[in-house]
C-alpha cells in the first residue's frame, strides 16, 4: 500500500517575524536561498507578505528589490513561494483601498510570489472575497486562512462552515492558521477532517506556532486527518514563539507512516549557519531571549507568536516608564515578569468584552494594546479603556466587519459618549480608491512609480514609512538605534552615549523651535534654529492679540503631555494640517499623534487655550508624560 505523501513548507519570513522586529537584508536572503533549495525537502517557502515590506522600509531597504531577488532562486527551482496578506488590510495594519489591494496582487505575482495566503482578523468572508478575486486575476493561487482561536464561540463546526464560506467566495486552498498555537490538537484534527470530508480534492495546509506546546501534536493530527502540507521552521529560529522544527516534524511524520521528502543535511547545516550569521550580524539585537522559549502561560490569553517579538520590546520600554512613575510616587518597582503576567490577565479580561476577535494581526495588537494601556493606567490609579486608538475603535464599531461576540455595555456607552457611530455595511466601502492620488503625489515629488508600478504600490500601502525611506530618515534612525543597541550590549556599564546617540541628540536639538511672543502689544511668531556655529531667529508679525507680554509668568501656562511613549507625529499624513503656534485648542481636540506598539494613537488635549510653544518635532521619539505643547 502506497504511503500518503505529506509536503513541507518553510515559513522563513514568519520565523523572523515571530522572533524579533526585523528580517534579513536582501543580500543575506539571496545568500541563504540556494541552501534552502538544496535541502530538497520543501515544496513551498514563505518569502514575503505580512510585515516583510514594512520592516524593509524601516531599516532603509527597498522591499521590491528584496522580494524580486529573494524569490528568484525558488522560482528557478520550481519551489512555490507564498506570501501572507491580511485581506482588507493588505500587508499593513489598517484598511487598504480596493485599487491598492488589486495592484498588490498583480505586483507580487510579477515579483515572483505564487500563492497568497489571505486571512481576515475577524474571519469575515466578505472582507476576503476581493482578495481571492484579485489574487486569481493577478495569476496567484488564492488560499483562504482560518484564524484559529479558542473560545465558546469558535467551535469545530464554526471553522468547518467557515471554510465552506471561503470557498464559495473563491478560495482555491484552505490554511488552518493556528497563529497562537492554542488550537487543541484533537480539535485541529476534527476541523481538517470535516473540511476534507466536504471537499475531498482541496489542498489543506496546516500552520501552527509552537509557543504553548500544542503544535507538534497538532501537526500530526492535521496530517492524519487529511492535511496535504505542514508548515515548519528550522534552527536557529524554531520552537519558542516560532514554529515546530523541520527535523522533529519530519521524523514524526515518517514514523507515522507518511511519505516525506528527504532532508539534505549538508544544505540544512549551511542554511542554519547562515541564519545564525544573520542573527550575529544585527538581527539578534532585536530578538528578545524570551521569544526563544516556549510558554504555556500563553494558553490563557492566546496571544500569537507572530507578535511576541514586538510585545517583549513594548514591555521593555513600558516597564521603564512604569517604574519611573512608581519610584516617583515612593512605590515598589515591578519586574518584566510581573508586567507580563498582569498583561496576560488583562487580555483575558478585555478579550470577551471586545467581542472575541480572533487574536491575529492586527486584532491581536488591538486587544494587546488596550490591555497594556489598561494595565499601565490601573497601576497609575486611572481607569480602564482610557486609551483606545482609532483603528481599534474601527474594529469595535464594525468598520472591519461584524464581531462574533457582543461588546461590553461599557464600551457601547463610551462610543456613544464620544459620538462614535456603529457600522453594519461593507467595510471596503469606507475606503475609496487612492492610487490616482498617490500617483499624482509621486509625480509632484519627481519619484518614479517603478517597474510594474511597484513603487507606487509601496507608497500607497505604507505612505509614511515610504517617505522616510526615500528621504533616508528611516535608515539613519535604524543605524543610530542599532549602534546604541550594540554599545549597550558590548559595554553595559558604560555611561557615555555612542557617537550615533550624540549625533541623534544634536540633530534633534538643531531643529527649529517656534514661539509666540508679544513686544509692546504687537504679537510675533518666532522661529529659532540652532547649529554648532550659529544661532538664528526670524520674526513674523501677526495680527494684534490679547495674549499678554513675553515676560508673563510661566506658571500661567498650561501644558499638554503625551500619555504614552513612542514616535511623535504632528500629522498622520501629508494631507493633514499640523497644529501651529497661535492656534486655538479646545478640550478634546486632536493635537498630534504617537506611534506606539504598531498603532498610531491620536493625542487629544485635556486643556484649552492658545498654543504658545511646540516642544516636539515631527518624527522625534517621545517619552510618556513628556510635554508636547504649552497653552495660554
Amino acid at each position: 500500500m502506497a504511503k500518503t505523501e505529506i509536503k513541507l513548507a518553510l515559513v522563513y519570513r514568519d520565523m523572523w517575524q515571530s522572533a524579533g522586529k526585523y528580517v534579513p537584508r536582501v543580500d543575506q536572503l539571496v545568500r541563504v536561498a540556494p541552501a534552502i533549495v538544496d535541502m530538497g525537502c520543501f515544496h513551498r517557502v514563505e518569502t514575503n507578505g505580512g510585515g516583510f515590506e514594512q520592516v524593509n522600509l524601516l531599516f532603509g531597504e527597498n522591499p521590491n528589490t528584496s522580494v524580486r531577488q529573494w524569490t528568484q532562486a525558488f522560482n528557478d527551482a520550481g519551489i512555490q513561494t507564498q506570501m501572507l496578506e491580511r485581506g482588507l488590510n493588505g500587508i499593513r495594519m489598517s484598511p487598504v483601498p480596493a485599487d491598492v489591494r488589486e495592484l498588490m496582487f498583480k505586483v507580487k505575482k510579477l515579483q515572483g510570489t505564487d500563492i497568497s495566503r489571505t486571512f481576515d482578523g475577524l474571519n469575515n468572508p466578505q472582507n476576503l472575497a476581493l482578495s481571492f478575486e484579485y489574487a486569481k486575476k493577478g495569476g496567484m493561487i488564492a488560499q483562504g486562512a482560518l484564524s484559529l482561536t479558542f473560545s465558546p464561540l469558535h467551535t469545530v463546526d464554526y471553522y468547518i462552515d467557515l471554510a465552506d464560506q471561503y470557498m464559495d467566495r473563491g478560495a482555491e486552498e484552505i490554511c488552518i492558521k493556528d497563529m497562537a498555537g492554542i488550537g487543541r490538537p484533537v480539535s485541529v484534527g476534527k476541523i481538517v477532517a470535516g473540511i476534507r470530508k466536504r471537499h475531498p480534492s482541496i489542498t489543506i495546509q496546516y500552520h501552527g506556532h509552537s509557543t504553548p506546546g500544542f503544535s507538534i501534536v497538532s501537526s500530526l493530527e492535521a496530517a492524519r486527518a487529511g492535511a496535504d502540507i505542514v508548515d515548519v521552521g528550522m534552527e536557529p529560529l524554531s520552537w519558542g514563539t516560532g514554529h515546530a522544527d523541520l527535523l522533529t516534524v519530519h521524523a514524526m511524520l515518517k514514523d507515522a507512516g507518511f511519505s516525506v521528502a528527504d532532508v539534505n543535511m549538508s544544505a540544512y547545516m549551511e542554511a542554519r549557519k547562515l541564519s545564525q550569521e544573520f542573527i550575529d550580524d544585527f538581527l539578534g539585537y532585536y530578538i528578545n531571549p524570551q521569544n526563544r522559549q516556549m510558554n504555556s502561560l500563553l494558553i490563557g490569553p492566546g496571544l500569537p507568536g507572530g507578535m511576541m517579538g514586538s510585545l517583549m520590546a513594548d514591555l521593555e520600554s513600558n516597564l521603564k516608564s512604569i517604574n519611573k512613575y512608581l519610584t516617583k510616587n515612593d512605590k515598589p518597582n515591578i519586574t518584566q515578569e510581573d508586567l507580563l503576567i498582569k498583561l496576560f490577565d488583562e487580555v483575558e479580561y478585555v478579550w470577551p468584552r471586545m467581542g472575541y476577535p480572533p487574536l491575529v494581526t492586527p486584532f491581536s495588537q488591538y486587544v494587546k494594546n488596550v490591555a497594556l494601556f489598561n494595565v499601565i493606567n490601573l497601576i497609575k490609579g486611572k481607569e480602564r479603556w482610557s486609551i483606545i486608538d482609532d483603528n481599534t475603535w474601527g474594529m469595535l464599531l464594525g468598520k472591519s466587519g461584524q464581531l462574533l461576540g457582543d461588546l461590553d455595555p461599557h464600551l457601547v456607552k463610551l462610543a456613544q459618549e464620544q459620538g462614535r457611530e456603529f457600522y453594519t455595511g461593507n467595510p471596503q466601502d469606507l475606503y475609496p480608491n487612492q492610487l490616482d492620488e498617490y500617483r499624482e503625489k509621486m509625480k509632484e515629488k519627481g519619484w518614479d512609480t517603478g517597474q510594474d508600478d511597484e513603487e507606487l504600490l509601496e507608497y500607497a500601502m505604507h505612505p509614511r514609512q515610504y517617505e522616510d525611506f526615500k528621504s533616508g530618515a528611516a535608515k539613519e534612525r535604524f543605524l543610530a538605534d542599532l549602534e546604541q543597541r550594540k554599545a549597550k550590549t558590548e559595554t553595559p556599564s558604560a555611561q557615555a552615549p555612542t557617537t550615533a546617540a550624540v549625533a541623534s541628540t544634536t540633530a534633534a536639538s538643531a531643529h527649529p523651535r517656534k514661539y509666540l511672543i508679544d513686544v509692546d502689544g504687537q504679537s510675533y511668531r518666532v522661529s529659532v534654529s540652532y547649529d554648532q556655529q550659529t544661532e538664528a531667529s526670524t520674526l513674523e508679525p501677526r495680527e494684534q492679540t490679547k495674549t499678554g507680554t513675553a515676560s508673563q509668568d510661566e506658571s500661567n501656562l498650561k501644558v499638554v503631555s503625551s500619555p504614552l511613549e513612542g514616535k511623535f507625529y504632528l500629522t498622520k499624513d501629508s494631507s493633514e494640517k499640523a497644529i501651529q503656534v497661535g492656534d486655538l485648542v479646545q478640550k478634546g481636540d486632536t493635537i498630534a499623534y504617537v506611534e506606539s506598539m504598531k498603532m498610531v494613537n491620536a493625542i487629544t488635549s485635556d486643556e484649552e487655550g492658545t498654543v504658545v510653544e511646540i516642544l516636539k518635532e515631527h518624527g522625534q521619539e517621545i517619552d510618556e508624560d513628556e510635554i508636547i505643547l504649552k497653552l495660554r
